[in-house]
């Protein structure tokens, strides 16, 4: 990459700051004279940009490589990112549990916590709980509270650019929550809410079934099916934030409700919960005639829900996830339908990450946040054209 020239100087010093801290942080230890063949910009430039980086505490000169330092003349100077510098927290608010990840401002995972909570929880009582598996997590990592530079946050519901739930149906007392403006009273630092089948969108593309591909649909397969979609590498959440709620289909006559779809008698089962309908499932694969046709609506449900939305994006790659995913007899059925109904079927994976998905998805949409930070650096860092 050439030296820009001419211009905003300022602007030439944010772009020259994000590219000398995209090598910092992709090499091991480089040099400066690595750093100025990676970049393609001059030495001294470098040089200005690692002093500034240096004095913002977000890069460190590290020890010799060894041998180096048993050469004749004084080691040429090493420099490393210091991922310390801050950390990041991804969330996962469920029906059944809360999970939260913890990492350095390199995104990598440096601890981990969960914790069950009752499907009826009020928005309090889940709110408490969330409160308490990061303060646990930040104890036993040694984190202060001080360091996060970013929280994300995956939850079920439609959700504002605000943080604000606009519907919900899986937490009671969640529709009309604002969960990003409660979350930032707990943290110094900004909060991020997405939906909960976007996030593990995200997730996947960042270090699951979909890291070679840009044109995704992520499924998280339950009793009310959602979804999340990545175009060209995006998050794709539409106008309101309401993409990919194919659960929403069968309340406009695509079909019957969970709790008749799944039953294998004349009443809507009950009660309806994950539990029920493995054991639904259990029966189908005994050869119960009544659960195998349970199961069979079941999926040709999914299949319908999933195709809508593979037809109107075509992506190249859906992603099942979600508890469902992990049924016999799901993914197959899903794969063939699919090419059954769609103009060009897209292939079918299973999650690589599975329920971590969520809080891995929210983990990485604080990291995004943070780099956009990282490289918009005004005023403290002094690069020299």
């Amino acid at each position: 990459m050439g030296q820009l020239t001419g211009g905003d100087p300022s602007l030439l010093r944010r772009i020259n700051s994000a590219v000398v801290l995209h090598a910092l942080r992709s090499a091991d230890s480089p040099t400066l004279t690595d750093l100025t063949r990676v970049t393609g910009l001059s030495r001294p430039t470098v040089e200005g940009v690692v002093e500034g980086l240096i004095g913002a505490g977000l890069v460190v000169e590290a020890p010799a490589e060894e041998g180096e330092a048993r050469r004749q003349g004084r080691p040429a100077r090493r420099f490393r990112f210091r991922a310390e510098a801050g950390h990041l927290l991804g969330i996962e608010i469920g029906p059944h549990r809360i999970a939260a990840l913890l990492s350095g401002l390199d995104g990598r995972v440096i601890g981990a916590g969960t914790r069950e909570v009752s499907e009826t929880a009020s928005s309090d009582e889940r709110l408490e709980r969330t409160r308490t598996v990061v303060a646990d997590l930040l104890r036993r990592a040694g984190v202060p509270r001080g360091s996060l530079r970013a929280v994300g946050v995956g939850s079920p519901g439609i959700v504002e650019a605000d943080g604000t739930v606009r519907l919900c149906t899986a937490l009671p007392g969640w529709t009309g929550l604002p969960l990003g403006e409660r979350l930032r009273r707990s943290f110094r630092c900004p909060v991020l809410v997405e939906n909960d089948a976007n996030t593990a969108a995200v997730a996947e593309h960042w270090k699951g079934s979909a890291t070679d591909s840009d044109d995704i649909v992520f499924v998280m397969a339950g009793l009310s099916p959602g979804a999340g979609s990545l175009i060209g590498g995006r998050l794709h959440r539409g106008y309101g934030g309401a993409a990919g709620e194919i659960g929403a289909l069968h309340l406009l006559g695509r079909g019957v409700t969970p709790e008749r779809l799944l039953s294998t008698t004349d009443e809507p089962l009950h009660p309806l919960d994950e539990q029920a309908v493995a054991d639904v499932f259990a029966h189908a694969r005994n050869g119960d005639e009544r659960a195998v046709a349970a199961v069979d609506r079941f999926i040709q449900r999914l299949v319908h829900d999933v195709a809508a939305l593979v037809l109107a994006l075509d992506p190249e790659l859906v992603v099942v996830g979600g508890w469902a995913a992990g049924l016999d007899g799901v993914l197959e059925p899903l794969r063939g339908e699919l090419a059954r109904y769609c103009l060009r079927p897209p292939r079918v994976a299973l999650s690589l990450l599975g329920e971590a998905a969520v809080a891995t998805g929210a983990l990485r949409l604080a990291l995004d946040h943070v780099e956009e930070q990282l490289f918009a650096v005004e005023g403290t860092v002094t690069a020299r054209r």
